[in-house]
């Protein structure tokens, strides 16, 4: 108790720069792996606090680790920066109104993620500075989580060959313990070549690449009655040959997300994809090229570090939210569906509370949820360290993931204060494991249990490098 409530005065200390980081990278959206003036403000406040700064973390120019502290364990904070395409937003609005210029917004609240993680990495140096304790905390800061797979990457690469735990969280409309579920995937481009002709007066000519994808796009969505119900697959044109109709088109690529809730779900759907591409391809006379873009792994949850960061959660209960926070989560609220805000309670297991437009609880750890799985890098690193992830309420109850009114919310004293408030359970949960001479020990030993008889596999080709030109494409 007592190392909690100095681990969190270290925060309330060392909380306005990071708040005003959060700001500043809310208004500086960079898609995955263009973060550079997202990593290099990062950079700056790693300086700041007087970390040893490594760069270009597995030869990912946006990808940045800083270190203090001498020998024991090692810690690890994860942070993430990268914005989203088409979600730019004026903050503190209640109504679309998007901002001029190329249209990116922080719509997955990275901005806050990245501050939080990086005011708790601080908070925990100086706690070991002030309490003499052997140790070492790192802040890697985390492109590309938005598809690009990039912790994935530096997995491979190595860089968290020596962590013993990690931690991490996200932005969210409530307070708990994040369950360790989501789903493995893999991001794959088929590119189909065809022969051009002239489609009226020479039509059995050409071959359609276009044929090929949509034939392709056919045979996958029959194939979904057939897979199994918790897998998904997505798919969006990257090139459809051209804009003139009276062209056999001669080249056409789509990309095709497939996902699926364990590693060896995923590799089985892949070949089945593969081979219905193939099959259009045959059918079309066309060529065709796959390409892994990137891929991720399913989470793995830890029981030991899970129960630890509830116990700093009960101590320190939600967020201090004001009556004008609520007023415009209110606003907020009356922008979304009933089922959105339906869904958001249910999701978490708790009764809809329609007189708490925030979050008000903490949220119990073994709650009956109804899990809605998506994907995250994360999953990579909780294969080879212990992992721990929070979950913090930084904006009204019910808003979607991924949208407008998720970015309007990612300036408000409301998000600021879960920025401060996440980064004290993080904390407290790394001096809980500093302070213990068992926790990383069981901590490590359920991870073992977790992947005995699976080994962790990097689910990305080794030939495949880190696509840093996604953003463009």
């Amino acid at each position: 108790m007592e190392n909690s409530e100095e681990i969190w005065r270290l925060v309330d200390a060392k909380k306005s720069p990071f708040e005003a980081l959060s700001d500043r990278i809310w208004g500086m959206p960079e898609l995955q792996y263009a973060e550079h003036r997202s990593v290099a403000e990062h950079a700056r406040e790693l300086e700041r606090e007087n970390f040893r700064i490594t760069r270009n973390l597995a030869d990912i120019p946006t990808a940045v680790m800083g270190e203090a502290g001498e020998g024991g364990p090692v810690i690890a904070f994860l942070g993430e920066y990268d914005a989203l395409p088409g979600l730019s937003q004026e903050a503190g609005v209640a109504e679309p109104r998007p901002l001029p210029g190329e249209g990116a917004g922080h719509g997955c609240g990275h901005n806050l993620l990245g501050a939080a993680a990086l005011l708790a990495a601080a908070a925990a140096k100086d706690w070991l500075a002030r309490n003499q304790v052997a140790g070492r905390v790192r802040y890697y800061g985390c492109p590309a989580e938005e598809g690009g797979a990039a912790k994935a990457f530096l997995v491979r690469a190595g860089a968290f060959a020596d962590v013993d735990i990690a931690i991490t969280w996200h932005p969210s409309a409530f307070c708990e313990v994040a369950e360790a579920v989501s789903l493995a995937n893999t991001r794959i481009d088929f590119s189909f070549k065809g022969r051009a002709s002239h489609a009226a007066a020479a039509p059995h000519l050409g071959r359609s690449a276009l044929d090929a994808v949509e034939l392709m796009n056919v045979g996958v969505n029959y194939m979904r009655e057939h897979m199994p119900s918790d897998a998904r697959i997505h798919y969006a044109m990257l090139d459809g040959g051209g804009i003139a109709p009276n062209v056999v088109q001669a080249t056409a690529k789509v990309r095709y997300l497939i996902r699926a809730r364990e590693l060896t779900d995923l590799t089985r759907l892949i070949e089945r994809v593969k081979k219905i591409a193939q099959g259009a391809a045959l059918m079309t006379e066309a060529a065709v090229d796959m390409k892994v873009i990137s891929a991720v792994s399913n989470l793995l949850g830890n029981r030991p570090l899970e129960e630890a960061m509830h116990e700093c959660w009960e101590r320190l209960g939600p967020p201090p939210f004001d009556d004008l926070d609520r007023g415009f989560a209110r606003k907020i609220q009356a922008t979304l569906s009933d089922e959105d805000i339906s869904t958001a309670f249910r999701r978490v297991g708790i009764v809809r509370d329609d007189a708490a437009p925030l979050c008000r609880q903490i949220v119990p750890l073994d709650s009956q949820r109804v899990p809605m799985v998506g994907s995250t890098d994360v999953g990579d690193v909780s294969w080879v360290v212990p992992t721990v992830q929070a979950h913090c309420a930084t904006y009204a109850i019910g808003t979607p993931g991924h949208s407008w009114q998720l970015t309007a919310q990612g300036k408000t004293p409301a998000a600021r204060k879960g920025v401060v408030h996440v980064a004290k359970v993080m904390s407290a949960t790394a001096v809980a494991a500093f302070a213990s001479e068992t926790l990383i020990a069981r901590a490590k030993a359920d991870l073992v249990a977790r992947t005995k008889n699976h080994p962790y596999v990097c689910p990305i080709p080794a030939n495949v490098k880190p696509p840093l030109d996604m953003a463009a494409a």
